[in-house]
C-alpha cells in the first residue's frame, strides 16, 4: 500500500543526495578527500605540542602554555596548508603545461608546423 510512496521517498532522497541521519558536518571532517588537509593537521598538532611544552618547560604556567599550544596549532597548520596548496598549484601547472605540450607534440609531428622540422629544414639549408 505504501510502497509507492517509500519508493517517491528514496528517489527524491537521492535526487538531492541527502541520507537520512547523515549531517553535513560530518563532510568537514572527512579531511582523507581534500588535499593537503591530513598533513595540516598532522603537522599542526605536532607544532602545537612542541609550543606548549616548551612554553611551559620556560614559564611553568599551564593555562598561558594550552593558549600558546592552541596558536601554535592554528599557525603551523595554516602556514603548511598554504605551503602544500602553493605547492599543488604549481604541480598542476607543470602538469597542464606538460600534458599540452605532449599533446601539441603528436599532432605537429611530421606536419608543415612542426617545430623540429623546421630547424632540420633551415640547418640543412645552411650547409
Amino acid at each position: 500500500m505504501y510502497g509507492h510512496l517509500l519508493l517517491k521517498y528514496k528517489l527524491i532522497l537521492l535526487k538531492y543526495k541527502c541520507i537520512p541521519g547523515s549531517r553535513k558536518s560530518s563532510r568537514f571532517l572527512d579531511v582523507k578527500n581534500v588535499p593537503c588537509a591530513r598533513e595540516s593537521v598532522l603537522y599542526g598538532s605536532v607544532g602545537s605540542l612542541v609550543v606548549g611544552l616548551g612554553h611551559f618547560l620556560a614559564t611553568s604556567r599551564v593555562k598561558r602554555s594550552c593558549d600558546f599550544a592552541v596558536g601554535g596549532f592554528i599557525c603551523t597548520m595554516l602556514g603548511y596548508w598554504f605551503y602544500c596548496r602553493y605547492n599543488l598549484a604549481k604541480h598542476r601547472i607543470r602538469q597542464r603545461m606538460l600534458k599540452e605540450g605532449m599533446r601539441n607534440k603528436i599532432l605537429f609531428e611530421g606536419s608543415s608546423f612542426d617545430p623540429e622540422k623546421k630547424q632540420t629544414d633551415s640547418e640543412r639549408s645552411n650547409s
